[in-house]
C-alpha cells in the first residue's frame, strides 16, 4: 500500500480501470482468497490526530467545569502520535498501566496520497487519497498525569492506534457529500459514526458535525512543512466518542453513575456509513511491568 500511494495518480487510475474490469466481468478474480486484514496503510510515514468536532471538545470541557476555550474556533490543531504502533482489525494488546481508564475514540482519518507543501483549504481535498475508520486508543491515567506538565499526549496514546478496515477512495463518497459548517471550507461528508463495546450502543455521530473540515486541518499541517503520500491524519473524536466524555457527563447529571472503561477481552466495534466496520478485541498482555509503580 506505501508503495502504491508512492505511486500517486498515475496507480490510482489504474486501480478504478482494474475495479471497472473487475465489476464488468472482464477480470476474473480468484475463486478462493485467503488472507489476515491489516491496517490499509500498516506503516505510514507520520500519524497526526486533529480536535474538529467542537461537540466532543465542549462536552469535555463542560464536564470538567471549564469554560469552552476560544482558540478552538480561530484555528485547527493536531498532534503527532506513534506512526509505528498502527494497527488494523484484530486484538489490541494492552500493557498493565494501559487499563488504569483505558478508552476508544471514534474518528475519521484520511491518507494523503501526493506530496505537497502550504497548500489552501481550497485545493487540500485534492490531496485526500481516502478515508478510513479510526480509533485512537487512549490510556487517560498516564494521559492526564503527563499532560500536567503540558507535554503531550504521549505515553497515553503512544501503544496504538487502529484504522481499516479498507481504505475507501473520494469517489466512492460522492453520494454522501454535504455543505461544510458556515464560515469553514473543504468537503464534508454525511456519515453516520457509531461505536458498540460488547454488542452494546455506547456512540454515535456524524462525520457531518466536523467543524473543522479536512482540507483546513491539511492547510495547516503542509504550512511550511511537506506532507507525504501514506500520512494519516485523524479528525479527532466526535461527540459522545469516548468513555472519558461519556462519563463526564454521566458523572455530572448523576452523582451516583458508574463509569466504565475497556476491560480485557472487550470487542470494540467501530462502523462508519460507506468506511465500513472496524472490530477489534482488547488483550491485556501477560506482564505485571508498570511505568506508574516508578513514580518518585
Amino acid at each position: 500500500m506505501n508503495a502504491f500511494l508512492q505511486g500517486g495518480e498515475v496507480l490510482m487510475e489504474r486501480a478504478k480501470k482494474v475495479d471497472a474490469q473487475i465489476k464488468a466481468g472482464e477480470i476474473a478474480p480468484k475463486e478462493e482468497v485467503f488472507f489476515e486484514l491489516l491496517a490499509p496503510v500498516p506503516h505510514p510515514t507520520s500519524c497526526r490526530d486533529g480536535y474538529a468536532f467542537r461537540q466532543h471538545v465542549a462536552a469535555a470541557r463542560r464536564n470538567r467545569k471549564v469554560e469552552m476555550i476560544a482558540e478552538f474556533d480561530q484555528y485547527p490543531i493536531f498532534y503527532f502520535t506513534n506512526h509505528n504502533a498502527i494497527q488494523g482489525p484484530g486484538e489490541i494488546e494492552c500493557m498493565p498501566d494501559h487499563f488504569q481508564k483505558l478508552d476508544f475514540e471514534l474518528e475519521v482519518a484520511i491518507v494523503i496520497g501526493k506530496k505537497g507543501r502550504n497548500i489552501t483549504a481550497a485545493e487540500a481535498d485534492d490531496y485526500i487519497a481516502g478515508y478510513m475508520v479510526m480509533n485512537d486508543m487512549s490510556a487517560r491515567t498516564l494521559q492526564m498525569e503527563e499532560m500536567l506538565l503540558n507535554l503531550g499526549p504521549a505515553k497515553g496514546k503512544d501503544f496504538s492506534t487502529v484504522i481499516g478496515p479498507w481504505l475507501v477512495t473520494p469517489d466512492e463518497l460522492e453520494a454522501y457529500k454535504t455543505a461544510a459548517k458556515p464560515g469553514h471550507t473543504g468537503n464534508a461528508y454525511n456519515l453516520k459514526m457509531i461505536c458498540t463495546v460488547n454488542g452494546v450502543e455506547v456512540s454515535a455521530g456524524n462525520m457531518a458535525d466536523m467543524d473543522w473540515t479536512f482540507a483546513e486541518i491539511i492547510e495547516r499541517c503542509a504550512y511550511g512543512v511537506d506532507i507525504l503520500p501514506g500520512d494519516v491524519i485523524g479528525s479527532g473524536t466526535v461527540g459522545t466518542g469516548c468513555f472519558l466524555e461519556l462519563n463526564g457527563t454521566g458523572l455530572l447529571n448523576n452523582p451516583d453513575f458508574k463509569p466504565q472503561w475497556l476491560q480485557d477481552g472487550d470487542e470494540v466495534e467501530m462502523e462508519i456509513t460507506g468506511l465500513g466496520r472496524l472490530i477489534n478485541t482488547i488483550k491485556k498482555a501477560d506482564s505485571d511491568f508498570s511505568i506508574l509503580a516508578l513514580k518518585k
